[in-house]
């Protein structure tokens, strides 16, 4: 009895297939072999095609059925994690109107400035806990001024999975947590919120039905069985942005719980039942994935958009070497790195800094002293530098955290990303086996009530390693780096 999991990035689409019973990853497979194509029609947009997610997880799930080797009925449930605050517009034939508009464009900062002023902070802070700020409303909002045609042909917007969900079932739908990462939630009403449709004069139909994020969602299509290798009648049975589930995959669903990762954006991730928010909207609050109102799980998320695409950046810049030569590098050089400092925000406007378009920037470079070894290790102390910036932020709002689980993937392989992490926080870092693909595969055993409980699903989770603070000149580093982002802030 297997399960397969899901997982649309921006980056790649990956899917993993786990064996229900054993807990083990049976395959896994990811597509395009380099990366899916972001567009930038201009300075701060940043678009892709579904049809490119479409492709890539087909080719995906082709591959990972071929190498588990498995009929396609045996996979009893399909669970999809995705690339979270993207907007998709359809019409009402189901076909989309122009490419989606994902996570890291800045383009609707502006509206969703305005919104709140508007909308008055006080009212946006309690009922939504968020600023409307660049998420898929203000998207939304930014078609509707500039490209009123298109606006005006939009049956159903989707996120990026609720519409694979749609390709794979042919169920237009959404979750409460998705609705909550848009900005369309009402935290106080628990309902899709009036106050921000009424304020963007956006027709309550645009929005999906919902469905809840464990459970039948809708059944794999006969059409789209053909294309992926599945079987037609299959249940997709768990969707989640990739964050709350990345949360999930490491079995973080409950308060004081704090997850990481530190892929294209690095993010922290901390579970709370208060409906607390910061109110300059840096860190952000979202339904958790095991939320119900008589047992509120609230997610916390700090995000950080420039994390480990700076490090896939100074990986093109070397050219020869690969992020295993790079991590191997950047031990080679001291704690601060001699001075040298990079402040990784050079992937669109960043929410922990206000939304600010700082760009990214190489402080304190010596052409004298400074080489490879040090650049690599600045980069790395940068995005870890960021994440304690935030994760002081999160502290603020009740989110303090003491552990921080992760899953050994991405910068979380380095030794100095980790130790470094550990040391300036003080958070003991864990290590586990597991990813996006695999939490959602588990979270469709939970919707397709192949799992008793999460405790089931979860009693085979791994732990690899434990990460202890470290003494050493890291705070030290840590205030000379804050000290640069200070003055680009001015």
């Amino acid at each position: 009895m297997y399960l397969l999991g899901i997982d649309l990035g921006s980056s790649s689409v990956k899917a993993s297939i786990l064996d229900a019973v054993s807990g083990l990853r049976v395959a896994e497979a990811s597509s395009p072999e380099t990366e899916q194509e972001i567009s930038v029609p201009q300075p701060g947009f940043a678009e892709q095609d579904p049809a490119m997610w479409y492709r890539n997880a087909r080719l995906a799930v082709r591959g990972v059925m071929q190498a588990a080797a498995i009929a396609p009925e045996d996979i009893k449930a399909v669970g999809i994690a995705y690339q979270m605050h993207g907007l998709v517009c359809v019409d009402s034939n189901g076909e989309v109107l122009r490419p989606a508009i994902i996570w890291c464009d800045s383009r609707a900062v502006a509206h969703g400035n305005a919104a709140m002023a508007e909308i008055g902070e006080e009212r946006c802070l309690t009922h939504l806990l968020n600023s409307p700020g660049n998420f898929t409303a203000s998207k939304l909002a930014w078609i509707k001024e500039h490209e009123a045609e298109i606006f005006g042909r939009i049956h159903r917007i989707m996120l990026p999975g609720d519409w694979l969900a749609f390709a794979l079932t042919g169920r237009i739908s959404t979750t409460p947590s998705g609705l909550s990462e848009g900005v369309f939630w009402d935290f106080q009403e628990e309902a899709p919120s009036a106050i921000v449709l009424d304020h963007f004069g956006f027709d309550p139909e645009f929005l999906p039905e919902q469905v809840p994020t464990f459970g039948v969602q809708g059944e794999v299509t006969a059409a789209a069985a053909a294309e992926f290798g599945l079987a037609a009648g299959t249940p997709v049975a768990y969707r989640a942005g990739d964050q709350p589930n990345n949360a999930f995959s490491l079995k973080v669903l409950n308060p004081g719980e704090v997850a990481a990762t530190a892929g294209t954006s690095g993010v922290v991730y901390g579970v709370s039942v208060e409906k607390r928010f910061d109110p300059k909207s840096r860190v952000n609050t979202f339904l958790h994935v095991n939320h119900v109102t008589a047992a509120p799980r609230l997610g916390v998320l700090l995000c950080i958009n420039g994390a480990g695409s700076i490090n896939a950046w100074t990986r093109r810049l070397l050219g020869d070497l690969d992020y295993q030569e790079m991590n191997r590098l950047a031990g080679q050089a001291p704690v601060g790195s001699d001075g040298l400092a990079v402040l990784p925000f050079g992937n669109g406007a960043e929410r922990m800094l206000g939304n600010r378009v700082v760009g990214a920037q190489i402080c304190g470079l010596d052409l004298n002293r400074h080489g490879r070894a040090h650049l690599c290790r600045a980069v790395q102390e940068g995005v870890v530098f960021s994440f304690h910036y935030g994760m002081e932020i999160m502290k603020s709002i009740g989110v303090i955290p003491g552990t921080v689980r992760a899953g050994l993937a991405n910068m979380f392989q380095s030794d100095v990303f980790c130790d470094s992490l550990a040391s300036v926080s003080g958070a003991t870092i864990e290590l586990y086996d597991t990813d996006g693909a695999l939490g959602a595969a588990r979270g469709a055993g939970v919707g397709a009530e192949i799992y008793g409980s999460l405790e089931e699903a979860f009693k085979t989770l791994k732990r690899l390693r434990v990460v202890e603070p470290k003494t050493g000149d890291y705070q030290e580093a840590y205030l000379r780096w804050e000290a640069h982002l200070k003055r680009s802030l001015k």
